[in-house]
């Protein structure tokens, strides 16, 4: 949204003011929903982050004071990223890949791009990097080789100095983004990422059964959401869904099982314990729908197809990983860095839209 949130003022006399349009946002890894953008309602607006969105903007999101737990160590979106977008909690460091809304000017350091394209032999862009980094870095198996180096917080990432592994890595990392946007952000019909909802190979994939449907109106909102590997059904109140893969089932970031975590957000009791001296839920989280919508329904089809390819996707990214390691990686020095290049405090960071 041009500009970001809007600050509205009811005219003189009235208690009514314009319509705010609500626009879609990253709620959570791989969970996207709908906020009004208006400063009365947000608690934490990222002015900037609303000033650079556009079309082709392009967020990376990891802890930044924890090390990350089990899964992938950083995820992506298309939309502007929630606070606590990571994993709904401990909150996160934000990194644009472009630094205005038209998507002229990178946040990635000119300088490295430069060393890279003469090193490599081949001219280096902005995506080519983010693209690398998803390949290397939004996979458990990164995780659980450096997990004790990540014990102290901040991504530590290997480059290679093979311009065919770089290219690897690359067009890998570019499917990974493709998945973790739900097909918005570099999509490429030639190279099998159509500009829509990902979707696993016909016959392999999630599917909803006769008599699966999770019911709509008149029926209250489901409650309960569970899980038999037996025979790989994923129940959703009364709905069932088919071939499921376990790993879908239990793919998490840092500790939290993403398609669970999505229904929480979507069940009739949403309320969550009050931790400590935390202030109480707003009155307006009662405001729900009263039944299970059908694009709940699309919409949980989708994250079940994009999380089913990414499993499938891991130990194609773990297996280059180790290729990567085996060979030269290049050095901060290569790269015109400084050893504490990208240092930063707390006050310079971005942690979240809203």
């Amino acid at each position: 949204m041009r500009g970001g949130p809007t600050s509205v003022t009811p005219r003189e006399g009235t208690r009514s003011a314009p319509v705010v349009t609500p626009t879609r946002f990253a709620f959570r890894s791989f969970d996207r929903q709908w906020i009004i953008p208006d400063n009365r309602l947000l608690l934490s607006s990222r002015p900037e982050l609303w000033r650079d969105h556009g079309p082709n903007q392009l967020y990376l999101v990891s802890l930044e004071k924890r090390a990350p737990g089990a899964g992938p160590a950083v995820t992506f979106s298309a939309d502007l990223p929630d606070m606590n977008f990571f994993k709904g909690s401990s909150g996160g460091r934000v990194f644009r890949l472009w630094g205005n809304e038209d998507a002229t000017s990178t946040e990635i350091a000119l300088p490295v791009l430069s060393h890279m394209s003469e090193l490599l032999g081949k001219e280096v862009v902005p995506e080519d990097m983010i693209a690398y980094l998803a390949a290397l870095l939004s996979h458990g198996g990164f995780v659980r080789k450096f997990a004790s180096d990540l014990v102290e917080p901040a991504m530590r990432v290997p480059f290679t100095a093979s311009a065919d592994l770089f290219a690897r890595a690359v067009e890998m990392g570019r499917e990974v983004i493709w998945l973790h946007t739900y097909g918005e952000r570099f999509d490429d019909a030639a190279a099998g990422r159509p500009k829509q909802a990902p979707r696993m190979a016909a016959g392999t994939g999630p599917t909803i059964p006769v008599g699966g449907a999770i019911p709509g109106a008149p029926e209250p909102l489901p409650e309960a959401i569970d899980y038999d590997p037996a025979t790989r059904r994923l129940s959703v109140g009364k709905g069932h869904i088919d071939n499921v893969m376990p790993e879908i089932w239990t793919y998490e970031v840092s500790g939290k099982q993403v398609v669970r975590q999505w229904f929480s957000y979507r069940r009739r009791d949403r309320t969550r314990p009050v931790i400590g001296d935390r202030r109480p839920p707003s009155p307006l989280d009662a405001i729900q729908p009263d039944h299970w919508l059908g694009e709940y329904t699309t919409d949980l089809m989708n994250l079940l197809h994009v999380l089913g390819r990414l499993v499938l996707l891991e130990p194609r990214q773990a297996e280059l990983l180790d290729q990567i390691l085996e060979q030269p990686l290049l050095s901060l020095a290569d790269l015109g860095l400084a050893p504490d290049n990208g240092d930063e405090s707390d006050e310079d960071s971005s942690d979240g839209a809203a």
